[in-house]
């Protein structure tokens, strides 16, 4: 309900044809009719409206009249508070009127003709009796008045309505007037035309101008009449009747919003718990495939295919065939065809994509995330592919499982996150050259480059001293320390190959997660490693520098073997200190770690002999079983 002045001690005077028939209380919708119809014959000095006790000066705002009010007689006085009582000054201004002008009314009264004679100073009791007649006869101008205000209100409503349909069609008026002006742009060269629209233009105008002095005067006359026929009392009820509703509202809006809270509490429940049994299930299934997984993949040709004497059935995705032609030793006896058939749990074939490899090991980079250690590396000779499996190009069809995993890691983590989760992530890269650790993430001078030594802490985890530790939060960061590392790996020239590793690189990414809300923190290490070549001195062709490092390489690298023959045999001892590959890795291989081997070979016919002995030494990492992984979590 809208808050309007109320006219409590207002005066009201309107004026009326004759005073008999003001008396009678006759309808004035004929008149506010006429009122609308005819603009100009609506004067102010006809009705008079004061608010808040004070009555305009007509005398003083207008200039005087030549004529008279038309018909018009003794005026009429509506009180305020409507009690039929008169204020003394203004029942004698009204016994005192008769013929007054127009100008001189200064308390709103209007002059007309026929008023009764002046009774003589001495007649008191007449001057009474005529004050009790004028006394009724206000009262009943008074009941009139009041019927006027019903009618004005109901004739207020429709003119409202009047206003809106107005100022809609004022809008279409205006739209018109828009689309006028456009084409009065587009034609200016028609001068009739803008004439015309012109003209409509400012008939428009004086229209909204009429309209809206109507429409304050309307919204004057609302005001005025909601303002008298709405009391305190009225507004008080409204008021508390709206309180009581909005209370109403706002309990069940808080019962709404506790109902709410509980529902999501309830379904943050139900998915960190689906969250623990993905988890469970996730490594259920990775313990059934095998804590330590042999995948081997053939690369192809220079000219592409597959060369003959490595067979590939297409019916089994997990057997590999060397075949090897014997000849007889006294020629009476036909050629011999000699087969080596070797098992792993998934062979690759040469037109495998780097997309296809990753899909095989992405299910094992997630058990990284749920808290288990993970390890990747690539076993094979020179030129077999082992670098281009796990670092792979720049583009994104050919990245490799490092770029890959890292990809994986960064995004599950990002999801995870909705669940409450924050990980921490802390990047190392570091190269076994020669039996030395080297930081591969070191950029200071070559000749302050500091001693690295392995250690064992009292948990049991195996740390480097002075290696460079990164804290990294994305993709990209981690990216660029491979591309570091990969400048500051010694590669070299050999009869294999012209870049070789003549080193074993070493990346480590630890993960650190906590879930605040449910209290539980997880911890663990993805090892993605590219071993240097595996191949005999002989076939390389190494000399002085280069021979060192292969008698380095192959050192590890049969240590690696002992280690590996140790575990399948399940030796009380196992010597993985005998190098510094074995002792890096002895957590990936017997501790508590999923472990994924790559062997890589190569297709070409002189190669034989280092493929057999790549996938013999495959073979026994494949029989090799390691104990069961469990989660770090606290």
């Amino acid at each position: 309900m809208s808050r309007l002045p109320v006219m409590s001690s207002s005066k009201r005077v309107l004026g009326s044809s004759s005073s008999s028939s003001s008396e009678n209380g006759q309808d004035f919708a004929p008149a506010q009719k006429k009122l609308r119809k005819d603009p100009e014959s609506v004067k102010p000095q006809a009705a008079a409206t004061v608010i808040g006790g004070k009555r305009p000066l007509v005398a003083a705002t207008r200039a005087p009249l030549s004529r008279t009010v038309r018909g018009v007689g003794a005026a009429t006085v509506a009180v305020g508070p409507s009690r039929g009582v008169l204020k003394p000054s203004i029942a004698s201004a009204a016994a005192k009127g008769g013929n007054v002008k127009q100008p001189a009314v200064s308390t709103g009264t209007k002059a007309g003709g026929g008023g009764a004679p002046r009774r003589q100073a001495w007649d008191l009791k007449g001057k009474v009796s005529d004050m009790e007649g004028k006394i009724r006869n206000y009262q009943t101008k008074v009941k009139s008045v009041n019927q006027e205000n019903e009618v004005l209100k109901g004739s207020m409503v429709q003119s409202q309505t009047r206003v809106v349909e107005v100022e809609k069609q004022l809008e279409k008026q205006r739209n018109q007037i828009r689309e006028y002006e456009g084409e009065l742009q587009a034609l200016s060269g028609v001068r009739d035309e803008l004439e015309k629209v012109s003209s409509d233009k400012d008939t428009l105008q004086k229209e909204l101008s009429n309209l809206e002095v109507k429409y304050k005067v309307m919204e004057t006359l609302r005001d005025s009449q909601e303002t008298e026929l709405q009391t305190l009392k009225m507004k008080l009820s409204v008021q508390e009747s709206t309180l009581a509703r909005l209370q109403t509202t706002l309990r069940d809006t808080e019962e709404e919003v506790r109902c709410l809270k509980e529902t999501v509490a309830q379904q943050k429940d139900e998915l960190h718990a689906g969250e623990m049994e993905r988890r469970r299930l996730h490594n259920t299934i990775q313990e059934l495939k095998g804590n330590i997984r042999v995948f081997c993949r053939v690369r192809p040709l220079v000219d592409g295919g597959l060369s003959k004497h490595i067979q590939l059935p297409d019916s089994d995705i997990k057997m590999i065939t060397l075949a090897k032609t014997e000849e007889s030793h006294t020629g009476k006896t036909a050629d011999t065809q000699k087969n080596y058939n070797f098992s792993f749990d998934r062979v690759f074939g040469p037109k495998a994509s780097q997309q296809e490899v990753f899909e095989e090991i992405s299910l094992l980079v997630q058990s990284a995330l749920d808290g288990y250690n993970v390890c990747c590396f690539a076993y094979g000779q020179t030129g077999s592919g082992k670098t281009y499996t796990m670092e792979g190009e720049e583009f994104d069809d050919s990245r490799g499982v490092i770029p890959r995993a890292v990809q994986q890691i960064f995004k599950a983590a990002e999801k995870l996150g909705s669940q409450g989760w924050e990980f921490t992530f802390t990047a190392s890269f570091v190269e076994i050259y020669n039996e030395t650790l080297r930081d591969l993430l070191y950029t200071g001078k070559a000749s302050k480059r500091p001693e690295h030594e392995i250690r064992k802490s009292t948990n049991n985890e195996l740390t480097i001293t002075n290696l460079t530790y990164e804290k990294v939060s994305n993709e990209d960061q981690v990216l660029g320390l491979i591309a570091l590392a990969n400048q500051n790996r010694s590669t070299a020239q050999t009869a294999q190959n012209d870049r070789s590793s003549r080193s074993h690189s070493v990346f480590q990414l630890d993960i650190e997660g906590v879930n605040a809300g449910r209290d539980v923190k997880c911890k663990s290490t993805l090892c993605l490693v590219d071993l240097a070549g595996s191949e005999r001195m002989l076939k390389s062709q190494s000399q002085g520098e280069r021979f060192k490092e292969m008698t380095a390489i192959n050192g590890s690298l049969s240590n690696l073997g002992i280690v590996i023959a140790a575990l399948a045999n399940k030796e009380s001892y196992v010597p993985y200190r005998n190098s510094k590959l074995t002792y890096l890795l002895q957590g990936c291989l017997g501790g508590n770690s999923k472990t994924l081997m790559f062997v890589n070979i190569a297709p070409e016919t002189d190669s034989f002999g280092e493929t057999l002995n790549s996938l013999r030494f495959a073979s026994k990492v494949n029989d090799c079983v390691i104990g069961t992984a469990s989660a770090n979590r606290k």
